[in-house]
């Protein structure tokens, strides 16, 4: 009772702030997020995007080096496809010679600790632009479901460590883990995308990677029909609910920031281990207000992460990791 207790006493100084802090941020919390094209000698920043690159190979293999030395410890692979490889059913992704599959090879040769994760989804390699199959307006979830198994057991021959669907169709994981069980792949993982909404924050990755969907007649002209819808909340437990139980190792709600009264609904629930990502629009907004001097992007950026993390997050896909070391170190 005041006044024997004062509770300013704990805010005192700087020092005793940090003694008493409930919320830490390290390296060892972050899933770097990489985004791949072909070619040689690239390194081209995404415009909506400041400071982030598409790399090739080469220029891929130094960076997961750079971030192991840094103190990183997992990457998250993407795939910019070449329009010409592009079609509605994903056959690309199959390739073993693709360029996904020679990305893991070549972080594995590059850095063999580095934990490699890798998105699972048609939509960069499909000419749609869509996370499924397209057959007369729809998407289709079944047919979707089986090449999403397979591109997931060529991750897994390539050497990725955990696959992560970010398609939203039902029952995936299931099919992926069948598949992968199959074929002997007993301990690859997969981070399934449990609760990814339909969300506007997504467009300077869909530059990154030219995979928005396409606007011509008889194609859905955005993801909502497999993407959850943002106004919903206990569709998100359920939805998470039915990936542990179909073999999800690791569980993600997707964006971040907007959404991070569904991580801690999620946390509570689950006993497994809850990613948050935090995505494109998130990063961009902020990259363009410090621009314009209206925000201090070092500390909003530390509030953002500290935020996403006392909401529960054992792991955070950000586009902030390199500043995060910048400012720590």
């Amino acid at each position: 009772m005041f006044p024997l207790i004062r509770n300013r006493r704990l805010r005192a100084s700087e020092s005793i702030r940090r003694l008493v802090r409930e919320t830490l941020i390290t390296p060892d919390d972050f899933l770097v997020p990489l985004f791949v094209v072909e070619g040689k000698g690239i390194k081209e920043e995404i415009p909506s995007m400041p400071n982030y690159y598409r790399m090739s190979l080469d220029h891929l293999e130094r960076e997961v080096k750079e971030l192991w030395e840094m103190g990183f410890c997992a990457v998250l692979l993407f795939m910019k496809v070449a329009d010409e490889l592009k079609d509605n059913t994903g056959k690309e992704a199959l390739n073993p010679n693709g360029l996904m599959q020679r990305s893991i090879k070549a972080v594995k040769n590059a850095c063999p600790q580095m934990l490699v994760m890798t998105d699972v989804a048609l939509d960069p390699f499909s000419s749609y632009g869509h996370d499924g199959i397209v057959a007369e307006g729809q998407i289709l979830n079944d047919e979707t479901s089986e090449v999403l198994a397979e591109m997931s057991v060529s991750h897994a021959r390539a050497g990725a460590d955990f696959v992560a669907p970010s398609d939203m169709m039902d029952g995936r994981i299931l099919t992926i883990r069948e598949a992968l069980e199959d074929e002997g792949f007993h301990n690859t993982g997969i981070m399934s995308y449990s609760a990814k909404y339909a969300s506007a924050y997504y467009g300077p990755f869909r530059d990154a990677l030219d995979s928005a969907p396409v606007d011509i007649a008889d194609v859905p002209k955005d993801k909502k029909t497999y993407q959850m819808d943002w106004a919903n909340r206990f569709e998100a437990i359920r939805e998470t609910q039915m990936d542990v139980d179909e073999g999800a190792d690791i569980v993600m709600v997707k964006p971040g920031l907007p959404y991070l009264d569904i991580v801690r609904e999620i946390k509570n629930e689950v006993d497994v281990p809850v990613a948050v990502y935090q995505v494109s629009g998130e990063y961009a907004m902020l990259k363009a207000a410090a621009e314009k001097g209206w925000l201090d992007h070092d500390a909003v950026m530390l509030e953002q992460l500290t935020a996403i993390k006392r909401a529960g997050a054992n792991i955070i896909a950000s586009y902030f990791a390199k500043d995060f070391i910048r400012i720590m170190g």
